[in-house]
């Protein structure tokens, strides 16, 4: 989830294939506002469907750290602060996360600006989360802030034996970023256990050459094991809203 700015300005500043094709019966889909709003869409009666949607939406959701990685290799990783929170709930069963990253040390200073969606007045939606909810943007105005859909991150249920539930990846052309000399930027996304988020993206010049994130692998997200943040996914406390536009998917299950 790469797209945006950056306001980091380290060279080891930003974390973070071959796409598949979509699949038929796609249960899982996002959007993104700041950091990120993620849609999560059933589209079928399959308990089991609806299943894989409920884990990865849970398993985005809260307040993680990368924190034990920055310690084992400091010249590479930040403590970045991971923060996701259910931003609206609506009648058709989706369900919309708000996302955004920040210094461990400035939680209530973002510095990325990222998302497979581009977002009116993105400001607004700052530490969204950590806001009493009266404050936030209202679901409603949520649903209407959602503008430019800008790249989709496939997703596929992890093979047997490895330490990941699901995991994928933008399309390896990846998609367009201007941030410090790159011409576009890649994805990828692991979803494990115990709600731990791998996540690494990276951008590349004209030539190929990558111009920005992390080159040893990506960044490890992990739940903080007291944290103060309590917003949880469900139940939504807030009505639910009508869509009222056709809402591409940012994240797809393939089966």
């Amino acid at each position: 989830m790469c797209t945006g700015s950056d306001s980091a300005s380290d060279s080891k500043s930003d974390p973070n294939s071959n796409g598949w094709t979509r699949a038929r019966g796609a249960v899982l889909k996002s959007l993104v506002l700041i950091g990120g709003a993620l849609l999560l869409r059933r589209l079928t009666k399959s308990t089991t469907r609806w299943d894989h949607a409920r884990i990865v939406a849970e398993s985005l959701n809260g307040e993680k750290f990368s924190k034990e990685q920055a310690v084992r290799d400091p010249d590479s990783y930040f403590n970045f602060r991971w923060l996701s929170c259910p931003a609206a709930d609506m009648v058709d069963g989706s369900k919309v996360l708000y996302f955004e990253q920040a210094f461990w040390r400035t939680p209530h200073k973002p510095f990325r600006q990222v998302g497979t969606y581009a977002i009116r007045d993105a400001e607004e939606y700052k530490n969204f989360c950590d806001r009493p909810r009266d404050q936030r943007p209202q679901p409603e105005e949520v649903i209407g802030d959602i503008a430019e859909h800008l790249t989709t991150i496939h997703l596929k249920r992890c093979e047997r034996g490895k330490r990941c539930l699901y995991e994928g990846s933008t399309p390896a052309d990846g998609f367009p970023n201007s941030w410090n000399g790159a011409t576009y930027c890649t994805s990828e996304l692991a979803v494990l256990k115990n709600n731990e988020i791998h996540a690494w993206d990276r951008g590349y010049d004209d030539d190929g050459n990558q111009v920005w994130g992390v080159k040893g692998g990506p960044y490890e997200f992990k739940p903080a094991p007291a944290s103060s943040f309590d917003d949880v996914l469900n139940p939504l406390s807030f009505a639910s809203q009508p869509v009222g536009k056709r809402i591409e998917g940012s994240f797809v299950l393939q089966e």
